[in-house]
């Protein structure tokens, strides 16, 4: 029997209450089953390489051996190539940051965000920060702006105002201005304002994917992703060159401008990275294949970043090699995990990368395929945060994401939702009570919850409980 601790639906229904009994203890959970990758075996399925014995025995494994270095080689080669791709220069100053947290507040009109208020942004910007090493927020600031569009992002008087205030202070030494995307225009006043550099989201959450990609391809999908931060301020030195009569020089007889080489040259890299994200697609697909060859369920376990996605794969499957941590982004490369099922049925949990409201559509897009595991999967299974005050915000940024990248109808509506985290909810019931029995009604989409709990709980939560 499995204990209910962490999940809770619309429509359950808790009828038949045992008073004044001791708790029961939790059933445990069923043996851990051997990892089904494993199952794979050291043979590709599909392919022509065989073992020796009978026949040519000797012949095939020296063919065999001499296909495999080829295939080396080559694979040598593509890694090299994908290596240069990757940008070396860090996106923001190395070394400790005492950043400034300035958020443009939008109090009405259609900017106005909804299902949130301006304290749970600032927490979650902070908490961006903080995932940094050595980054630290040292002063905040919720300044009200109508424009949120314009060049200086807030009137004249704040403007001012915040000019003063972070002159005035001179342990800041950065500023994170709290929206999506500034535009170069934006980005270089406010610098020149403020006189210390200035970040925007899109920034400050690519270092952090940068700094937890881990395989070559989260690693590529991130330079993928730099591009149009690169061509941004690639703008800002074509102005600068043009203010010193340089922009338009040809460079050696080559028949283009310096800028006309670094456009160029940025393309010619788009191009390339897209080319090597399309072979590590394609060795995916065939990882694919062979999983649904072998007939293994697969379950994409999707959700907000720092939702809890880690820990529930790693206690399902118990497998050490999900690692959890209590930080924003900290899985960016799609894993399996294999476990079992009550009825003992081998699945296989995919972990993917969290989402983010506000997150910039450039990184949706970088990541897309990534993503494409959970199109192919045959459940999804979205982890909330219970526990977060905008659960319901990131409910509909998961949602609406998941619903971008064209999954199938099907799909989308037998997504299972589970409820994380419900420890951290104050006064919840299940501090209070014992599940002893789920008795589902699928007819009616409800179910039937034996608990046992004292008088006193009762008492309490006795509005839950029909009579």
């Amino acid at each position: 029997m499995w204990p209910l601790r962490a999940a809770f639906r619309a429509g359950l229904r808790l009828s038949r209450v045992s008073r004044g009994l001791p708790a029961a203890r939790a059933a445990p959970p069923p043996p851990n089953p051997v990892r089904a990758l494993a199952a794979l075996g050291p043979e590709v399925p599909g392919s022509d390489v065989r073992r020796g014995g009978g026949w040519g025995g000797r012949a095939d494994g020296q063919r065999a051996g001499a296909r495999d270095e080829v295939l080396e080689d080559a694979d040598a080669e593509e890694e090299e190539e994908e290596e240069a791709l990757l940008s070396r220069e860090s996106l923001l100053p190395a070394g400790i940051q005492r950043v400034c947290l300035v958020h443009p507040e939008v109090k009405c009109g259609p900017r106005k965000p909804q299902l949130t208020r301006a304290e749970w942004q600032v927490a979650e910007a902070k908490a961006l920060v903080h995932t940094l090493d050595g980054w630290s927020v040292v002063q905040t600031m919720v300044v009200p702006t109508k424009t949120p569009d314009s060049k200086l992002v807030f009137g004249r008087g704040n403007s001012e105002h915040l000019t003063e205030r972070i002159r005035g202070s001179p342990e800041i030494t950065s500023v994170f201005l709290n929206v999506e995307r500034m535009t170069p225009l934006t980005k270089k006043e406010l610098e020149a304002a403020w006189g210390v550099p200035v970040f925007d989201r899109f920034t400050i959450v690519l270092q952090i994917f940068r700094c937890n990609a881990r395989s070559r391809e989260a690693r590529l999908q991130v330079a993928l992703a730099e591009l149009p931060l690169l061509r941004s301020n690639l703008k800002n030195d074509v102005a600068h060159l043009h203010r010193q009569g340089r922009g338009s020089r040809y460079i050696m007889g080559s028949g283009e401008t310096f800028v006309e080489m670094q456009q160029r040259l940025l393309k010619e890299k788009e191009v390339k990275i897209r080319r090597a994200l399309e072979r590590l697609r394609r060795k995916r697909c065939l990882l694919r294949k062979q999983r649904q060859r072998r007939e293994f369920p697969v379950v994409a376990v999707v959700g907000y970043t720092n939702c809890g996605k880690t820990t529930l794969i790693r206690a399902l499957t118990g497998d050490a090699a999900a690692q959890p941590r209590d930080q924003l982004f900290a899985t960016l490369d799609v894993t399996a995990h294999a476990g079992s099922l009550p009825s003992r049925m081998t699945v296989l949990y995919v972990d993917t990368v969290g989402f983010l409201s506000q997150l910039p559509h450039e990184l949706i897009e970088s990541f897309t395929a990534t993503l494409e595991d959970v199109a192919h999967a045959d459940l999804i299974v979205h982890v909330r945060d219970a526990s977060h005050p905008e659960t319901e915000l990131q409910k509909a940024s998961v949602v609406s994401a998941l619903r971008g990248l064209r999954l199938p109808t099907l799909l989308l509506d037998s997504m299972v939702e589970v409820h994380n985290k419900v420890d951290l909810v104050p006064g919840w019931l299940h501090r209070e009570a014992t599940v002893q029995d789920i008795d589902v009604i699928p007819e009616d989409g409800t179910a039937d919850v034996t608990v046992i709990m004292s008088n006193a709980a009762y008492g309490k939560f006795r509005k839950l409980f029909p009579e």
